[in-house]
């Protein structure tokens, strides 16, 4: 039996890939200096483009600790016992190669609505048990398949869930810069992710992912192993300590652990008690959270800390790219180029071509800033000033920018660097077939960001 169209397509591409995709960092800088000529050519002085370059260098530095601690949180939890347990019973349930690259995507993207970090980290190790139990006995399942399809959480509905970054920022006062607020006020999530627009989107890009993901996975005698493609896998888990001394105890008494746990559930409890369910919802409890799980789920000190330390290299991209994206928001929140964007989309579009033109420009704008918070503080005083203007909803317009912002995600590289990590691969082994999803991709987020934003009025600006 020979492999389909798309199988076809998915392994040429994935080939081509292996051959010319550079690392993330490199679109970071380029966006710089996209950033820094359009800024010359509408007459800002170099000096002034220099100044504010510097100036938000830093004005990101509490919501990148918050984006560090998102993978963190999702590392700690997923490298669990418990959690590395039912990862286990959940890599017994595909059968052949083509069903497990189905599943893992199906997972990929479920998961992600709750956590991107949980979805990049648990998945990836979900893949790694499949793997394992597919060589162990004489079963083949394409590597690189299978490992895009751990990538889709990243690439689809990531951002239309709990953890999207622009929501929960939009949803928090403080994270929100002080210059937006007046232009975008505080939005609550009932405005964003829990719009019942929001969930038909999400419901329609998983369905039509998983599909293209079994179609498109090679037949088993075509399939790329890990093996053959020298990955080898070192365990994630630790071995059980020795218990030496009075510290290797103490470090290893998960009677501290279970205490500082139960005090974190018990003030998250205070926070949906004062602020109500939905509204305590905010980037600092999210992270709250999944760290107490975390304490709670190792049970002792010494496997929490071991967790963190193998989850911090996964973290480098973002602590080293959000100090640059910070310095483009300074270039364009603090020149002339925001009012000249807000006025272009104003001049290129009309109320009902709008979602267009803003789901287009965040798809190309994410090639160079591959980062949903970070380039939502970007790109939000412009947009969120042409809907204002549109007179559109103001939370259909972050939803916009959250579907197509994970466009990008399926060429860019940067958010692929921890699951490349845990599975022991480079972005060009994954990069065909995600673009291969993208093809998909693009016309669905389109059409539906179009046809919901005709559903909803308009909501203003509410600042408290």
């Amino acid at each position: 039996m020979r492999n389909g169209l798309l199988a076809r397509a998915g392994m040429r591409i994935a080939d081509a890939c292996e051959r010319f995709f550079p690392d993330a960092f490199v679109f970071a800088l380029a966006a710089i200096v996209l950033v820094f000529l359009g800024g010359l050519a509408i007459g800002v002085p170099a000096p002034k483009l220099a100044s504010e370059f510097g100036g938000g260098f830093w004005s990101l530095v509490n919501f990148t600790m918050q984006m560090a601690l998102v993978i963190i949180g999702g590392f700690v939890v997923a490298s669990s016992p418990p959690v590395a347990r039912l990862t286990a019973r959940l890599a017994a349930v595909p059968k052949s190669g083509r069903g497990a690259v189905a599943f893992v995507a199906a997972f990929a993207m479920l998961s992600s609505l709750l956590s991107w970090g949980l979805s990049l980290i648990f998945t990836g190790l979900l893949v790694r048990e499949i793997t394992r139990r597919f060589d162990a006995s004489h079963r083949r399942v394409d590597y690189r398949a299978i490992g895009a399809a751990a990538y889709l959480g990243l690439g689809s509905v990531w951002a239309l869930g709990l953890s999207s970054s622009a929501a929960l920022l939009q949803a928090t006062k403080s994270s929100i810069p002080a210059s937006l607020l007046p232009i975008t006020g505080v939005i609550p999530l009932t405005q964003t992710i829990f719009l019942w627009q929001n969930a038909v989107t999400a419901i329609v890009l998983i369905s039509v992912s998983v599909i293209v993901a079994y179609v498109s996975a090679p037949r088993d005698e075509d399939a790329r192993t890990a093996q053959s493609l020298g990955v080898v896998f070192e365990p994630v888990a630790d071995d059980a300590p020795e218990l030496r001394t009075p510290g290797d105890r103490a470090e290893n008494n998960p009677i501290l652990s279970v205490v500082i746990a139960l005090l974190m559930f018990w003030y998250l409890g205070q926070q949906f008690v004062e602020k109500g369910g939905l509204a305590a919802l905010d980037l600092n409890n999210f992270n709250f959270a999944f760290l107490a799980a975390g304490l709670l789920l190792h049970w002792r000190p010494r496997s929490f800390l071991r967790a963190v330390a193998k989850s911090v290299p996964a973290t480098a991209g973002v602590l080293i790219q959000f100090p640059f994206y910070g310095g483009i928001f300074g270039m364009i929140s603090k020149t002339p180029i925001a009012q000249r964007l807000a006025e272009l989309f104003l001049l290129v579009s009309s109320r009902t071509t709008f979602p267009l033109f803003v789901a287009l420009y965040s798809a190309l704008l994410g090639m160079f800033v591959p980062s949903g918070g970070g380039k939502w503080v970007i790109e939000a005083p412009y947009v969120m000033a042409a809907a204002n203007a549109f007179h559109l909803h103001l939370g259909w317009t972050v939803q916009i920018y959250n579907a197509a912002e994970a466009l990008p995600n399926l060429i860019n590289p940067f958010w692929m660097l921890p699951l490349m990590g845990i599975l022991g691969v480079k972005a060009r082994d994954l990069a065909g077939y995600s673009i291969l999803q993208l093809l998909f991709h693009v016309p669905l987020v389109l059409l539906l960001c179009w046809l919901f934003a005709e559903t909803l009025p308009y909501l203003a600006p509410v600042t408290q």
